[in-house]
């Protein structure tokens, strides 16, 4: 993580003890508003036929009646009925304990703050439009929202096993940036793809990165970029299958074992890898990322 403005080592004073704030909904300029507007007709106009199906139908629960920010609050009474999850305001990147904890309880933490307009292709920390945008209509699929409330209990369970930068890989590698196989297709369904036009192309369409097979304990090895397009994609066969192995993998045995292993560089094949579509690397080596 980088040490940006949104970045606390500390609840800010407003705060309750969870770090949840207000939204402060009213609070939203018409230059914000009109920046998640922009964004939103952007992006819902360029993922259908490249997002998944489960994302696509989860994007009608952020069609409210108003444009602009949506109010958590309606958002969350959304999504309560759909699958018990709600969607609760922080300041900024909450510490990882507090981060597991809601989730668990299937709340879903979302910055409250927008990018500016002349960041609209690009912003290093996640912000609203990011959060929201990106990962609420997941949240609409009930498989997908009983994996997140799996992952958030076993980063409980992993602050005590010193084994977080594994979860971490876990969830960079499928929330973040995943894609799925659908109808023989790859389709994305991570977050930082579907809120960003460059990288919904690029996953999909350029030949320069890796599409690999998920495998649980391989994705767990694989470092990542937090700057740039990703160097190797993993690709699932279903949301069904990705909670399976959550649900049935015993990860402490796992984690002892992952620390025995070396780490697995960004760009990196191995023989034993299920490669879907071998990628030429010509980005990684045109800003040189190899």
């Amino acid at each position: 993580m980088t040490e940006e403005t949104h970045v606390l080592t500390a609840p800010p004073a407003d705060a309750a003890a969870d770090w949840t704030i207000a939204q402060n909904w009213s609070n939203y300029t018409p230059e914000e508003h009109a920046t998640w507007d922009t964004l939103f007709a952007r992006q819902s106009q360029l993922l259908p036929g490249r997002a998944s199906e489960a994302w696509l139908r989860g994007l009608d629960v952020l069609r409210l009646d108003k444009p602009g920010i949506p109010d958590f609050d309606a958002l969350s009474e959304r999504l309560m009925k759909l699958t018990g999850w709600q969607v609760v305001a922080v300041p900024g990147l909450v510490p990882d304990d507090v981060f597991f904890d809601h989730m668990a309880n299937r709340r879903f933490v979302a910055g409250n703050f927008i990018r500016r307009p002349d960041q609209l292709d690009y912003l290093q920390e996640p912000d609203v439009f990011h959060d929201v945008f990106g990962h609420v209509p997941m949240l609409a699929d009930p498989v997908f929202a009983d994996y997140l409330e799996a992952y958030g209990k076993g980063g409980q369970r992993a602050l005590g096993m010193n084994a977080l930068k594994y979860l971490g890989r876990l969830y960079w590698y499928t929330v973040e940036f995943g894609l799925v196989q659908e109808n023989g297709a790859l389709r994305i369904y991570g977050s930082g793809i579907v809120s960003s036009a460059a990288e919904s192309r690029f996953a999909l369409e350029d030949a320069s990165p890796h599409r690999i097979a998920f495998d649980l304990a391989r994705v767990m090895r694989t470092e990542y970029r937090i700057d740039d397009f990703q160097q190797n994609y993993f690709v699932i066969p279903s949301f069904d299958e990705l909670l399976r192995v959550t649900v049935e993998t015993d990860f402490a045995p796992l984690y002892d074992e992952l620390k025995q292993l070396s780490d697995i560089s960004v760009a990196q094949t191995l023989s034993e890898d299920h490669v879907i579509t071998r990628g030429t690397q010509a980005y990684a080596q045109q800003h040189n990322r190899a």
